[in-house]
């Protein structure tokens, strides 16, 4: 038997084993800080071909072709990290932070949260993860590259 998402099943394995014995009165509470990151790679056409097949559109990932001296570069905006795994019950603190791109318009959806993340700054987004499900955060700006996902994870 094959597993759909293998990943999402490691992750609830860990997840259970990590609150064993975390069971308290007082409500936990996760902070995490995820970035509007830019990371960049470069070669020469010499090392590298240039490549042949287009990487998606929608906006976030550009390919610049060879300059003069066969230079080309590639670049895609992300959330780093990517995924976020809390326990249903948990209080999330979620602080995103803007380093590259001037602006990203960005929801997480079906949590009721939109805002729009500017380089420097800091959104601040709190909730209590009081629905197990998974929960896409995307960049309305760099829709193709620029998705996150929060997982919340039943209470074991």
């Amino acid at each position: 038997m094959r597993l759909k998402h293998p990943f999402i099943a490691l992750l609830t394995v860990l997840g259970t084993i990590g609150h064993v014995g975390a069971a308290s009165s007082e409500p936990i509470v996760r902070h995490f800080t995820i970035l509007a990151a830019e990371p960049k790679g470069g070669t020469n056409v010499a090392q590298e071909p240039f490549p042949a097949q287009p990487l998606p559109e929608g906006g976030g990932h550009v390919v610049k072709e060879p300059n003069a001296e066969g230079r080309w570069e590639v670049s895609s905006y992300v959330w780093l990290p990517s995924q976020i795994v809390v326990t249903q019950g948990d209080n999330v603190v979620l602080d995103f932070v803007g380093i590259n791109g001037a602006s990203h318009h960005t929801e997480i959806e079906g949590l009721g949260h939109a805002f729009t993340l500017r380089r420097g700054e800091l959104a601040r987004i709190e909730f209590v993860a009081d629905r197990v499900g998974v929960f896409s955060i995307i960049c309305h700006d760099h829709p193709s590259s620029m998705r996150g996902e929060i997982v919340v994870l039943p209470v074991s």
